[in-house]
């Protein structure tokens, strides 16, 4: 059974020693990234310092792995390791550590019920359609039907290889996850429409505009895990931030537990601790603090 805990205030550890942390998982949007959605400059050192000491650097994102990938190109030694799809793809040093990929029925029925919220067909008194778009997210590329700019313009932040089609339920891909985008609040029209699934499948509200469907045994969490038996890395020593329902597992993963300052209410009283801010180098400045590494220059 999954304990609770209630964050505390502080960033680092009163230890007189810093724990022995060999693994640093971390969140992307809302966590690692800047209020421009760009990887601070602080943490290229950072990452070095983690690289010299044998730490295991590893985002974990709803992200695509081709996307994370090339946000990490210019210090990827071939070694990294990408928890990718909210945990769907696991991906070290290039190879896949393991996948879950979605029963195409599942899939059919996922998009025939977002169109039917497009269309407006599902709530026949809303005042307006929903304003959705979904995206099939495959080992090979993420699929879209809608192409207009405002639309894409949210696909392209999170998905680098991608293809628009005439239809999503036809490509010829494994795939790991259905993302739906709404630009309207997620919560309020597309999980409740999703929620048929919720007792065979992960229906999970990832950001303010996004609903992530992917199969029960597979979560950020469960990745996590994975990896650490794959490391030989415990709970102890591994440190993880999170801002959003989808970071959930993956904080029940580690000791160190950190919610960001700006976090979803229930990643606080989930997580251990709380770190300061994304837009403060919340990470990097906890990273530094927990482990007493030397200041940045």
């Amino acid at each position: 059974m999954t304990t609770h805990r209630t964050a505390t205030a502080t960033t680092a550890t009163t230890a007189s020693t810093p724990p022995d942390i060999r693994l640093v998982v971390t969140d992307m949007d809302g966590t690692l990234l800047d209020a421009d959605g760009r990887i601070p400059d602080a943490v290229w050192p950072l990452l070095a310092e983690l690289n010299r000491r044998g730490i295991v650097f590893c985002p974990a994102s709803g992200r695509q792995y081709a996307t994370l990938a090339a946000q990490f190109a210019a210090v990827d030694d071939g070694g990294m390791v990408y928890v990718a799809e909210n945990g769907t793809y696991v991906v070290r040093g290039g190879a896949e550590i393991s996948s879950d990929v979605l029963d195409p029925a599942v899939v059919s029925w996922i998009v025939e019920s977002i169109r039917q919220l497009a269309d407006g067909t599902v709530d026949e008194n809303a005042e307006e359609r929903a304003d959705v778009g979904v995206v099939v997210c495959g080992k090979q590329s993420a699929y879209v039907e809608r192409s207009d700019d405002a639309f894409m313009t949210e696909v392209r932040k999170y998905y680098r290889n991608h293809r628009i089609v005439d239809d999503v339920t036809a490509v010829e891909d494994d795939v790991i996850k259905v993302a739906v985008f709404d630009f309207g609040q997620a919560e309020r029209a597309v999980a409740p429409a999703l929620a048929p699934l919720t007792e065979t499948h992960q229906v999970v509200v990832s950001g303010a505009h996004w609903v992530d469907v992917m199969n029960l045994t597979a979560n950020k969490g469960v990745a996590v895990r994975r990896l650490q038996r794959e490391l030989g890395i415990t709970p102890a020593q591994t440190m993880v931030f999170g801002d959003y329902l989808n970071d959930l597992e993956m904080l029940d993963a580690a000791d160190w537990s950190y919610a960001m300052q700006e976090a979803h209410p229930e990643v606080v009283r989930r997580a251990r601790h709380r770190a300061p801010s994304h837009t403060d180098n919340g990470v990097v400045r906890t990273v530094r603090e927990v482990l007493a590494l030397p200041a940045q220059r």
